[in-house]
């Protein structure tokens, strides 16, 4: 490229001053491109597999958990020690148990 950029373009079939231009910001656009492209995460434990997976773990192990919890509350409110705790546990796991049920019939992409 010369120094001097204001004389009139070489008669022919192409500007060698506008082809070095297109270079220039051919390259200027993919850098960055790369520089603003979203990062991915290139992980295994990702998607709505996983997420569904999460799902069911977090439903077997708390709604029998927050039954317990809140059957154990209720026995040491009402002074019946085991039958609340009992009851409440029970109607845990079965509400584990519908939630899982709901879980595995949504599709998975």
């Amino acid at each position: 490229m010369g120094t001097d950029d204001t004389e009139e373009a070489p008669v022919g079939d192409e500007d060698p001053r506008l082809t070095s231009l297109e270079e220039r910001l051919r390259k200027a656009h993919h850098t960055e491109a790369e520089r603003t492209a979203p990062k991915t995460i290139r992980n295994v434990f990702t998607g709505k597999g996983v997420s569904q997976g999460n799902r069911a773990l977090s439903a077997m192990i708390g709604t029998p958990l927050g039954g317990l919890i809140v059957g154990f509350a209720l026995d040491q409110f009402l002074g019946t020690r085991p039958k609340a705790m009992l009851v409440m546990l029970f109607l845990g796991i079965v509400a584990g148990m519908v939630q899982i049920w709901r879980i595995s019939k949504e599709r998975v992409e």
